[in-house]
């Protein structure tokens, strides 16, 4: 068959609602000023699905900084790779920040989360070794072990008895391979908001014997965890004994770039071989000298005080609702609820339409069948009467779900 004829037949799970849902409960448009309350479709909507969880975005010193960068750079400088002509003293300043902030030897810019965390990945292995991966790793890491020439095992999310079966799979492998093992999961797993099993996994290598390197990538935890805001590793107190972490400039620090940081030895390897970035242009200057001005934002722990209020009023409030939010130990706040396809895109639409609520709607197949996940991503920008109407709506909400006015096996065409 043609390829180009297949596409026309097979949209894909999300792509074949996309007449019905464009626009709406996929790609919205949110306008206006980066803040708790933006436009959607000519409307002010109360939002929770923007990741700018210190609200570093919204602070005139952080706008000011941009403005001077853009003005005084432009966004071509620099030109060219870092290998070849992209490299700066400023670039190199902002990894010698991170990488003391980080208490780590060293650090490497990246000029996207996505893109560099899969080049990592690559990077750090050969078909020699095996990757051992928790299930519900972003999607980045999965794409990064599907690189891989290798023998790649997957545990149950969380599943510290699973994770040890593999790793006894993975030893019996590089046993007549010679290779090595590299295990990766995340610090917040950013559907769910539980963090990954850091303690229990280093457990496994410092009282049970097993030997591997930790890959960890903590976007969400980067900014919000720990007593100095290093992740998920400082608040699990195993900080050093993850060998690699990345951390991303999209979440806590409000921006455009990610960093990866591990041994000198590592990060000079990775320089060298990261295919995504040795062939790709030098993150602009603006976006360094703005990520520059946000971490010393983001080591003053104001901004972080100011987050986890809001976080765990919204959460507590939620709970003491009755509501379903899994495991979340972070600032994601899941809310789970039952229901179909037809009926989760009613509920969002009357969230958006007649309460002025705009969150993230998750189904199928990110989720299970028949589960309806609405994703709220608190802020230090939002206030407790945000966290107060919130509360109050999405009870309305739920007595309208289980008392079946959503009902309906079709999606809401939101551009009919």
């Amino acid at each position: 068959m043609d390829i180009f004829e297949r596409i026309a037949g097979n949209k894909g799970p999300l792509g074949q609602h996309a007449k019905g849902s464009h626009g709406y409960f996929t790609f919205p448009k949110l306008e206006g000023e980066i803040a708790p309350r933006m436009t959607f479709q000519g409307k002010e909507v109360l939002t929770w699905s923007i990741n700018n969880y210190l609200g570093l975005s919204n602070l005139p010193e952080v706008r000011e900084v941009d403005a001077q960068a853009a003005k005084d750079w432009g966004l071509g400088y620099p030109m060219g790779a870092r290998m070849m002509s992209g490299q700066t003293s400023q670039h190199e300043q902002l990894e010698n920040n991170i990488a003391e902030f980080m208490e780590m030897e060293a650090c490497y810019l990246l000029n996207f989360g996505y893109q560099g965390f899969m080049s990592v990945v690559d990077s750090l292995v050969t078909r020699n070794d095996v990757i051992v991966y928790d299930s519900e790793c972003h999607a980045c890491l999965v794409d990064g072990v599907r690189l891989h020439q290798g023998k790649r095992f997957v545990f149950p999310h969380n599943d510290i008895d699973k994770c040890r079966t593999q790793l006894d799979r993975a030893n019996k492998i590089v046993a007549e391979t010679g290779g090595g093992i590299l295990l990766i999961t995340e610090g917040v797993f950013g559907m769910s908001g539980d963090q990954g099993k850091l303690k229990e996994i280093v457990d496994l290598r410092k009282k049970e014997g097993y030997k591997f390197r930790l890959v960890c990538d903590d976007a969400h935890g980067f900014g919000t965890l720990g007593e100095k805001g290093q992740g998920a590793g400082e608040a699990q107190g195993v900080h050093g004994e993850i060998d690699v972490l990345l951390g991303t400039f999209a979440k806590s620090m409000a921006s455009v770039g990610a960093f990866v940081c591990a041994t000198r030895d590592v990060i000079d390897y990775l320089a060298y071989n990261m295919r995504s970035q040795v062939f790709a242009k030098s993150l602009p200057m603006p976006l360094v000298i703005g990520a520059i001005k946000r971490l010393e934002l983001l080591k003053a722990k104001e901004q972080r005080a100011k987050l986890w209020t809001i976080a765990n009023a919204l959460q507590k409030g939620l709970l003491d609702a009755g509501f379903n939010l899994g495991n979340t130990n972070s600032c994601v706040t899941p809310v789970m609820l039952s229901g179909t396809l037809g009926e989760a895109t009613k509920l969002t639409f009357d969230l958006r339409e007649n309460y002025g609520i705009f969150s993230s709607i998750v189904v199928y197949p990110v989720v299970p069948k028949g589960m309806i996940l609405l994703r709220l991503i608190p802020t230090a920008s939002h206030s407790l009467e945000d966290v107060e109407y919130t509360i109050e709506v999405f009870k309305k909400i739920k007595v309208k779900l289980d008392a079946g006015e959503y009902h309906s096996e079709e999606l809401l065409n939101a551009n009919a």
